[in-house]
């Protein structure tokens, strides 16, 4: 363990010791996961600061966080920093300075990296077909039944508790039926048409779809955490409180059993909620990377559920269902090799 004291209590033994953490970090490669604009980011020690290194090929609003468990769980935007950072950053090579003891009373680990966001929504083409990710600023909230939910609830959406989670993109929209024939080369939905959301698909299946589209993009997809996809279910930092994804008004956001005729729809038609994502209350059920599990009352950062389960954990509800099971704090399950008509989901891109 590395511990590095305030300003005005350090040596230069201590400095030594930073030093050589840093170096192992350095040596061992940053292995960081960036922003779709962001590459070659490194760092060095620079007396009593860090200067962060990167390239930006398009101007962006730019962020740093850095992680002392080789990029788990991330602390941040820091907010002790100069340089290129914060709002319309220029293309080109940059560079950030954190005045480290400044913001933080220690360093504890020895995988310390650092990553270089570039806030804005993010979007990739696979085999002519795009894949749209909107960009959700981390925060805390408060999981589970809140006030706003009434007497909805289900015994296991409590105890509430204190969630905070870092910065991801999460899909602008659930996965269409074009976007899964792009990766997988065949359909497997039950309702078809190409801006339906795939469905009838297990989260096994999910996961090779994941496996596919990362080693074709070279980005790192993956299922949204429970924690992730409620935060951004209630708006992320923009939440106005509503008891359903964007509206307290179910049919103004969402496909359930009271409007849809049975049948999924087309992503995007109904209204996005206040981060400007679409359908997280309905249309179909959504995949969450989770085992199914029971809440803590504990405050917690990032939360991935039990180590181990048989259930996986699905959320929003779908056409098929009453607005009870729409809620941003609904909680279902269903066994990892599960397919039916009202399953699918939709992807986070972490950094």
């Amino acid at each position: 363990m590395i511990s590095m004291k305030k300003h005005n209590q350090m040596n230069e033994s201590l400095w030594y010791r930073m030093g050589r953490l840093l170096c192992l970090f350095l040596l061992t490669g940053m292995g960081t996961l960036c922003a779709q604009n962001v590459t070659n980011v490194t760092a060095e020690q620079e007396g009593q600061q860090i200067r962060v290194r990167y390239t930006l090929d398009k101007s962006a609003d730019i962020e740093l966080y850095y992680s002392e468990d080789g990029g788990k769980t991330e602390k941040g935007p820091l907010r002790q920093v100069t340089g290129d950072v914060g709002k319309n950053v220029a293309a080109g090579q940059n560079s950030i300075v954190w005045d480290v003891l400044a913001e933080v009373e220690s360093l504890k680990g020895n995988n310390i990296k650092f990553v270089v966001v570039a806030k804005g929504n993010a979007a990739v083409t696979v085999n002519g077909v795009k894949f749209e990710m909107v960009y959700v600023e981390g925060g805390t909230f408060t999981m589970g039944c809140t006030g706003e939910q009434g007497s909805d609830c289900y015994e296991d959406e409590s105890p509430v508790h204190q969630v905070t989670v870092s910065s991801f993109y999460m899909g602008k929209y659930e996965v269409t039926q074009a976007q899964w024939k792009a990766v997988m080369g065949s359909n497997p939905s039950w309702f078809e048409g190409d801006n339906l959301p795939v469905e009838s698909v297990s989260w096994n299946d999910v996961q090779e779809f994941i496996r596919k589209l990362n080693a074709q993009t070279g980005k790192t997809y993956r299922l949204p955490t429970e924690a992730e996809w409620e935060y951004a279910a209630r708006g992320g930092n923009k939440s106005k409180g509503y008891k359903y994804s964007g509206s307290n008004t179910l049919g103004n956001v969402a496909w359930y059993d009271g409007n849809s005729g049975s049948s999924t729809y087309a992503v995007g038609t109904k209204s996005p909620n206040e981060l400007g994502i679409y359908d997280m209350s309905g249309n179909v059920w959504e995949w969450c990377q989770d085992w199914d599990g029971d809440y803590s009352n504990s405050a917690q950062r990032n939360p991935t559920g039990p180590a181990s389960g048989s259930i996986r954990v699905l959320r929003g509800g779908s056409w098929s269902d009453y607005a009870r099971y729409c809620r941003v704090s609904f909680r279902d399950y269903s066994t990892p090799d599960d397919r039916n008509y009202y399953g699918g989901f939709r992807l986070v891109l972490v950094h």
